[in-house]
């Protein structure tokens, strides 16, 4: 790894005009914002406390949607009562001169074959990317000297640093690549009054092209699944298989000094190609890449049985390729906590980056490295880069002190009663109205015990991609049919996708084989896989993958009381505190954001009731007694 260049806190705020620690203002209003790679998305502080955040993707229904985030800043502005006049900051997450300087000399240094990729960056470079502050300054009307700019990794470290708990904190961040740097390491120093001075320190980097991200996304493409997509649905095929294919990728990995690593780049494209990952040398090792509009189902998959022997084969050779490139994954991943644990003998640690998305090799982080918390942003990609970038200013730009914790995640668009019951007057569909909380989740609880698929749409949306009980379809993990039943006919996706179970706080440690010294940060906004207890497994079959494991989401009572009762109301029925939850969007779409939305997915979709608010719609078709 190479030693990060970084000017001094004090430099860095001398560079802006008007930042600086002296500053004195009646309220502090900054803006965060992300976008042209993917997941844009924007962020709004008031005096040091995150109002509102947002992907653009909710709005524009184009997932992963990267364009200038209009949509999203509006929602932030409506949500705090501002105009972009009232701003007194914005912040861009990263530098498009460095970044475009990256790609101008990866191209010179690959040219000719780089000759595609040039043309289209160039392109896109040109016409939008090199001119953020000019979009910035004709959305919001403010001067240019009101915007900041971050750098994308400092940007990531910042996102989890900064909304977690910790006074001080080792930090990780990995993802594909920022301007130059794919993988970070470093500290973090933040005081809760004005006595301290708030730093972050990356202290080591690696550099592209070396990339856990680009090297997990070359995988990606090769078995058939979108880059920046389809990374989640290789973790998902991983433990349908074997690692026998650790020497091949190894040959491609080479470790070296202080916990890094080199790649061999005779196997890769993507530095210099636009359309393609992985080059000749790589499907040498590894034989044709997966067809993506085949089915990819294995020996396991005992209720698809018109599926020939020919298809499960070849898929298990794919699937085996899946378990190794996650196996290669988690050992990096480790071998860089542990030596970020060495250099720091800091007992907590926050992750970052898009990389930080792989629950499963989080858990290992958990349960294997000397770190006693682990804090993980829970937008863990480029969208969280928008928050990152707001606290850095905020904090280490002007030096104000720490007064907030992301504890929960729930900073979207809210709907209320009103809003609601017009949008299902314009459907002309006809509702139960339920009387009061208490109401509400005893008749849901009800349903879902009789076996039905519940639409939940309550309170404000989810920030990042998870579904934590806001914006969730819900079902009985006691039911092993439901996996097959929600991925087919609900979200109309892949049979090996597996669902995760909203558990409650008091029951975690009695269900699933979590580290009792360890804190429960990473599983409330459901970013570690951890084993479910064997005696446990055939109790919650829906939830349970096939390898034993799951990806558990800790539902406290602070947090989403409504949610929490819920659960609770579940349990007493059956005597299970946990319900099947997964994302309330259909394959290819981004999560609902509004009560039309819901209502549009729960009618193209075979669910049998929507929640929304006080509202309850039935199809009256429900699975009772199944």
């Amino acid at each position: 790894m190479l030693p990060v260049e970084l000017v001094s806190q004090a430099e860095a705020r001398s560079l802006y005009v008007g930042v600086g620690k002296g500053s004195v203002l009646t309220r502090m209003r900054i803006l965060g914002v992300s976008c042209f790679y993917h997941d844009a998305a924007a962020a709004l502080l008031q005096d040091g406390r995150l109002v509102a955040a947002a992907e653009e993707e909710r709005f524009s229904r184009v997932k992963h949607d990267f364009s200038f985030p209009k949509h999203a800043i509006r929602f932030c502005l409506k949500t705090a009562g501002l105009q972009g006049r009232d701003l007194d900051y914005v912040v861009f997450y990263e530098k498009p001169f460095l970044k475009f300087e990256r790609i101008l000399l990866s191209c010179l240094e690959t040219f000719p074959r780089s000759c595609s990729s040039f043309r289209q960056a160039m392109t896109s470079w040109l016409l939008d990317k090199l001119w953020i502050k000019a979009l910035i300054q004709e959305e919001l009307e403010l001067p240019a000297d009101r915007i900041l700019f971050s750098e994308h990794h400092l940007s990531h470290a910042s996102s989890a640093f900064f909304c977690s708990p910790f006074e001080e904190a080792a930090i990780l961040t990995a993802d594909g690549v920022g301007e130059w740097a794919t993988t970070t390491l470093g500290v973090g120093h933040a005081s809760w009054n004005r006595k301290g001075e708030n730093a972050i320190r990356l202290f080591q980097e690696l550099r592209f092209p070396h990339s856990i991200g680009l090297l997990y996304s070359a995988f990606t493409a090769f078995l058939g699944f979108e880059v920046n997509e389809g990374e989640y649905k290789v973790m998902g095929m991983a433990p349908y298989g074997r690692a026998r294919y650790l020497d091949e990728i190894w040959q491609m990995v080479r470790k070296t000094d202080r916990g890094s690593f080199r790649l061999e780049m005779d196997y890769f494209s993507y530095h210099y190609a636009a359309d393609r990952s992985f080059t000749r040398e790589f499907e040498r090792l590894f034989g044709p890449p997966r067809d993506p509009r085949s089915s990819f189902v294995t020996g396991e998959f005992e209720d698809e049985p018109e599926l020939d022997s020919a298809l499960r084969q070849r898929n298990q050779h794919y699937a085996d390729i899946a378990a190794s490139i996650q196996r290669v994954t988690e050992e990096l991943l480790l071998r860089l906590a542990h030596q970020l644990y060495e250099e720091t003998h800091l007992p907590r640690l926050c992750l970052a980056g898009g990389v930080a998305y792989n629950s499963v090799a989080n858990g290992r982080i958990i349960r294997e490295t000397p770190f006693q918390e682990v804090y993980i942003q829970p937008a863990a990609g480029d969208s969280g880069g928008a928050v990152g970038a707001a606290l850095y200013a905020y904090h280490v730009l002007l030096q104000k002190p720490r007064i907030f914790v992301m504890e929960h995640a729930y900073w979207g668009r809210q709907d209320d009663d009103q809003q609601i019951s017009i949008a299902i007057e314009q459907h002309s569909l006809s509702a139960q109205r339920l009387s009061d909380e208490r109401e509400i989740v005893k008749e849901t609880a009800r349903r879902l015990v009789q076996g039905q698929v519940i639409g939940w749409y309550q309170g404000r949306g989810e920030w990042g991609p998870r579904a934590l009980g806001n914006r969730s379809i819900l079902a009985d993990p006691r039911r092993k049919q439901m996996k097959a039943i929600v991925n087919r006919k609900i979200k109309f996706r892949e049979p090996f996708r597996p669902f995760a179970p909203s558990m409650l706080e008091r029951s975690v440690h009695e269900y699933v084989d979590y580290p009792k010294d360890k804190g429960l940060l990473p599983a409330k906004f459901m970013l570690v896989v951890s084993p479910i207890l064997p005696e446990r497994r055939q109790i919650i079959p829906a939830v349970t993958h096939v390898d034993g494991t799951s990806r558990v989401q800790v539902v406290e009572q602070a947090s989403n009381p409504l949610y929490y009762d819920l659960i609770e109301n579940f349990e007493q029925q059956t005597g299970v505190p946990v319900l099947l939850n997964t994302s309330f969007n259909l394959k290819g779409e981004p999560i609902v954001n509004n009560p039309d939305q819901a209502i549009s997915t729960f009618l193209r979709s075979e669910m049998d009731t929507l929640v929304m608010g006080s509202h309850l719609i039935s199809k009256n078709n429900g699975r009772e007694g199944s």
